[in-house]
């Protein structure tokens, strides 16, 4: 299901970040007492309810001319325009000002729903005295303190109720979900058609052509029931236009969030670009089976090991993806992509894999015999047991009697050995390591 997306907007100084930065837990945001800190768009997933969702931080709404706050007002009309629920900021210390009813006013243009939080309400006074800022139009206004955490909890309830309904995951539990990414003009709408095997994308050599999402359902020859996720690229509105290789990072996270695999699509062509290893790290971190698709192999000259060269470059660069096939195609000529529906196929039946306890305790005492475990001052890391706890992904929990001896590289060393010996191709691993006690 699809995370919404929720975009926190208002003029300068009034709490944003502050807020962002409480909402997600993490100080990921910039926070200072002047104007203009926060100038693009900052993104982050937090959660409420069981509820994720992800979001945004935006600049300051200011109404002067000054270039660069239109540059900051482009930025969050642009965030605006991708959320699905804001959060109005506004601050009880100045009171409603011009600024923030300029602010209402655009927001009703929206039509979207529209959460008002009245911030640096500290005290209960304060928290009491918000009725001005009923005339802003947008309901009733939810009093919060973003830097102690006063009130947010209210907010976040509110928020939560223009989210959509959870959908039955047991209606979709066979139907698998993937997308392509990768960056602008790689091939990601023709790939689409080639699967499809017809005209559904707009195809164009121009970067940023894909302006949505279009999901499509298909089935497969096998009779196995697929939808694909073509990722959106840059889009236009009014003045304001965004860089498209940052833009469409963004629009690939919805994308990626939706699905169960993604197909990290590069060109033959141009080869590997930062942009390639910004979005394959996202998906990695969201725990995502992933494929790397090696487009336009019709058009490049075949000369004396390519392949074997292309193939070393791809595994040097995404050293952390070795789980991942490489699958090299054409979307023009249609090559190998008969090959992907099995591929993706097989990764989702390895994402849903589960191993007894005593299988994986035997392959883990053999490793152990294999690599002793590491010792830190005179002391010995012990594992006493393995267990899988979860599928998609495959997620372990290793018993050991201090969580803190164990090394990384040991580890790397297990997921390795699992890998060796259960068939993982195509998904992370998840390994959690904690004390017996």
């Amino acid at each position: 299901m699809e995370i919404p997306v929720v975009a926190i907007v208002g003029r300068p100084n009034v709490g944003k970040s502050t807020l962002f930065n409480r909402l997600i837990g993490d100080r990921l945001s910039i926070v200072a007492d002047h104007e203009g800190v926060t100038r693009d768009r900052i993104y982050a997933t937090g959660s409420w309810l069981g509820r994720e969702f992800r979001l945004i931080d935006t600049g300051g709404i200011d109404i002067t001319d000054e270039p660069l706050m239109q540059q900051i007002k482009f930025q969050a009309e642009i965030a605006m325009e991708e959320a699905d629920i804001i959060i109005f900021m506004t601050s009880s210390r100045e009171g409603v000002t011009d600024a923030d009813e300029a602010i209402a006013n655009y927001l009703h243009r929206t039509n979207k729903p529209v959460v008002l939080a009245v911030n640096k309400a500290d005290n209960p006074e304060q928290r009491q005295e918000v009725y001005e800022f009923y005339s802003l139009g947008h309901g009733d206004p939810f009093p919060i303190s973003s830097s102690h955490g006063t009130g947010t909890g209210d907010l976040l309830d509110q928020l939560v109720s223009f989210f959509p309904a959870e959908s039955d995951a047991a209606d979709d539990q066979e139907r698998i979900r993937f997308s392509f990414i990768g960056s602008p003009n790689v091939g990601k709408s023709s790939l689409v058609n080639a699967l499809l095997q017809e005209e559904r994308v707009i195809v164009s050599n121009i970067e940023g052509t894909t302006r949505e999402a279009v999901d499509t359902d298909f089935v497969s020859q096998s009779g196995r029931h697929f939808t694909v996720i073509d990722t959106a690229g840059i889009r236009k509105r009014g003045k304001v236009y965004e860089n498209t290789e940052k833009y469409s990072v963004m629009r690939a996270l919805s994308a990626i969030d939706r699905s169960d695999i993604v197909c990290l699509v590069i060109d033959a062509e141009t080869g590997i670009r930062e942009q390639d290893k910004r979005v394959a790290g996202y998906a990695f971190e969201a725990n995502k089976g992933i494929i790397i698709l090696v487009n336009k192999w019709d058009a490049v000259d075949k000369t004396d090991k390519l392949f074997e060269k292309f193939t070393e470059d791809i595994r040097n660069e995404f050293q952390y993806l070795s789980f991942a096939p490489i699958l090299f195609v054409s979307a023009k000529t249609g090559q190998r992509l008969d090959k992907l529906p099995a591929m993706l196929e097989e990764i989702y039946e390895n994402r849903y894999r589960r191993i007894q306890s005593s299988v994986l305790n035997d392959v883990l005492m053999d490793a152990i015999a294999m690599n002793p475990t590491p010792t830190d001052k005179g002391r010995r890391l012990k594992i006493y047991y393995m267990t899988q706890v979860a599928v998609n992904p495959p997620t372990f929990v290793v018993f050991v009697n201090d969580t803190e001896l164990m090394h990384f590289s040991y580890e790397r060393f297990l997921e390795n050995k699992m890998r060796d010996s259960f068939y993982f191709d195509g998904t992370p691993l998840h390994l959690i390591i904690r004390n017996r006690n």
